[in-house]
């Protein structure tokens, strides 16, 4: 009996916890939602005399709250609640306004559309203070439970074909190794906006668990667009590998990616050059390089293949200057290969 009284806190924490991530919208889905918002804003407040006048400084909260859930985190609280407050507001002035009779079938539809988004955006944010209410209970700053189950599931390495743990950020999250590596063991652990502190804390879980031969890193642009001291990113991936070679796992340091604001004009929140300055990035990848020339670990240079004459990230290869597009990892999968093969290569027999 108090073994059942001990679990059912578990169960409901459980319950809750599904509950949660079936209302809670992905980052994705929440950018795409606010993009649909403020295109239904702008159509439905034509069809309302004087709404497009009097709804105009909701309208701009509403922008800028998406725009800033762009650069910041699509699941920041409170981005999430001024728009939620100011898209309430925007449908109680519509509704106080005069309309036009009949009301235009077309705006009818919209406007059902746009109350529809707000009833969905509310249970968004519920979803989300719960899941922050859950993790100030039981805090897991570094995302261990992302891949507890993909880990638990992994069968071990087979022999004669290596694993390969790609561990990074949302460059790594949003890389579809098996389209680009088909046969391969190579498995993608990366976190959309980690940092290498929180890289560091998964190591254990998600990369030495798994028993690879090689672990390829990509990290440290988040890091940067945070204002972390380069002295603390060089040590947070010192000790990634050391963690590694410890455990006889080859470690291979990826440079990172150039950047750019080719993409600006379509959205402001493009401009990736200002949280995360070129000049920054190069310095970061010239110690890594020496980093691994020093301790004799392959460096994987994705960076001279994607950057243009001008020493930003080439236009066509990513569609917002910073997560690389389908041109973008065609040209980094060779790069990538090629190392891992080097890496993973038998030493050549000395002669006696």
């Amino acid at each position: 009996m108090k073994q059942s009284a001990s679990l059912l806190p578990l169960l409901v924490m459980a319950l809750l916890a599904r509950a949660q991530e079936r209302a809670l919208l992905n980052s994705k889905e929440a950018l795409t939602a606010c993009g649909r918002m403020g295109d239904l804003m702008e159509s439905t407040a034509t069809a309302v005399p004087g709404l497009v006048r009097a709804s105009a400084p909701l309208a701009e909260n509403v922008r800028q709250a998406c725009l800033n859930l762009r650069v910041v985190s699509p699941q920041h609280g409170l981005l999430t609640y001024n728009l939620l407050v100011n898209l309430r507001a925007y449908l109680s002035l519509a509704d106080a306004l005069p309309k036009p009779q009949p009301v235009p079938a077309e705006a009818q539809k919209q406007f059902a559309e746009l109350r529809s988004l707000s009833e969905r955006w509310e249970a968004h944010l519920r979803a989300l203070l719960e899941q922050k209410e859950l993790a100030l209970r039981h805090p897991d700053r570094d995302n261990l439970r992302r891949y507890a189950e993909a880990n638990r599931k992994l069968p071990p390495p087979q022999p004669g074909r290596p694993r390969v743990v790609f561990l990074g950020d949302s460059i790594t999250d949003g890389w579809r190794l098996e389209e680009y590596f088909p046969e391969r063991d190579f498995v993608n652990r990366g976190i959309s906006g980690q940092i290498t502190g929180e890289m560091l804390g998964r190591m254990k879980a998600d990369v030495i668990d798994l028993k690879p031969a090689a672990v390829l890193v990509l990290a440290g642009t988040n890091d940067i667009a945070r204002g972390v001291e380069l002295s603390t990113i060089q040590n947070n991936l010192t000790m990634i590998a050391d963690l590694a070679e410890f455990h006889q796992i080859k470690p291979l340091f990826a440079s990172l990616l150039p950047v750019s604001d080719y993409h600006k004009d379509k959205n402001p929140a493009y401009e990736q050059t200002r949280r995360r300055p070129p000049q920054t990035i190069r310095e970061l990848n010239a110690w890594l390089e020496r980093f691994c020339r020093q301790r004799n670990f392959i460096y994987v240079d994705y960076y001279s293949q994607l950057v243009d004459q001008a020493g930003y990230l080439r236009a066509e290869l990513a569609d917002d200057g910073l997560h690389p597009n389908a041109a973008g990892y065609r040209l980094m999968a060779p790069v990538a290969l090629a190392a891992i093969e080097k890496a993973l290569a038998p030493a050549p027999r000395r002669k006696r």
